[in-house]
């Protein structure tokens, strides 16, 4: 069982040392998510059919291109817009919770989502995905062809509850609530698993050593520096653990309290 668990889980430190533990998404999900998609794909495309079934009136042959043509664009354009607008998520994948994530614990790029999808189509070969699939069940993070050479996952992420922030003296004064903008721009840059982390990390702090305690939420603090500019004001006489504090109570807090 505890070999099991560790295969479902994958560790990754970024750049600034800040430990992130992702839940690989299993094979069901993202089979399930994958029919999801396909689906919505299908739906689009009886739309867009009606035009070309007209076109075959004035020249089959031309009408058979763009039919090819237009698919192919359409399929491939929808899992690069939905990951790029939907940070890594498409339809199918925000129903059931799942999202592709750089493997490195850094922001995902188009680059990545562009390759990842443009190999799908080796994914496929020779058919039903058999490639991909057992690229996936062979790989101990679940990654197909396309994770491999995008350097991406493919991970599950339930629901969780909001911390309660009473626990966390949450009557304090929040000098980031001040700044609108920078709030926003958080919100935009901070992926579901740095949250997560930074929120069990306050949960626990009283758990470390003095020394363990400082140095971790200093590299929790900058990380969260890195992704946005922070104004002076808002980090004025505010330690790295109350920094911390305060991004968190932003990130989980709904929009209308702020």
């Amino acid at each position: 069982m505890i070999d099991r668990e560790r295969l479902q889980t994958v560790q990754v430190r970024t750049p600034e040392g800040v430990m992130f533990a992702y839940r690989i998404a299993s094979p069901a999900l993202r089979l399930t998510a994958l029919t999801i998609d396909l689906g919505a794909v299908s739906v689009a495309w009886s739309v867009l059919a009606v035009p070309v079934a007209l076109l075959r009136i004035v020249s089959p042959d031309f009408a058979g291109w763009v039919a090819v043509v237009g698919y192919f664009v359409l399929s491939l354009g929808y899992d690069m817009a939905s990951e790029w607008q939907w940070r890594g998520q498409t339809l199918g994948k925000r129903i059931l919770c799942l999202r592709v994530v750089d493997a490195r614990g850094l922001r995902l790029s188009f680059s990545q989502i562009a390759l990842r999808n443009l190999l799908r189509f080796i994914d496929r070969l020779p058919l039903l995905y058999l490639v991909g699939g057992v690229a996936a069940l062979v790989n101990r993070h679940g990654q197909r062809l396309g994770d491999l050479a995008a350097g991406t996952l493919v991970i599950w992420e339930p629901p969780e509850p909001a911390p309660d922030f009473r626990a966390w003296q949450a009557g304090k004064y929040n000098s980031l609530r001040a700044h609108a903008p920078v709030v926003a721009r958080l919100r935009q840059a901070t992926g579901p698993a740095e949250a997560r982390a930074a929120w069990q990390a306050l949960q626990r702090r009283d758990e470390l050593e003095p020394a363990a305690r400082v140095r971790l939420f200093a590299a929790l603090a900058g990380h969260f520096r890195t992704l946005t500019p922070i104004p002076p004001e808002a980090a004025e006489g505010v330690s790295d653990e109350q920094f911390v504090r305060n991004v968190v109570e932003v990130l989980y807090l709904s929009r209308s309290s702020t």
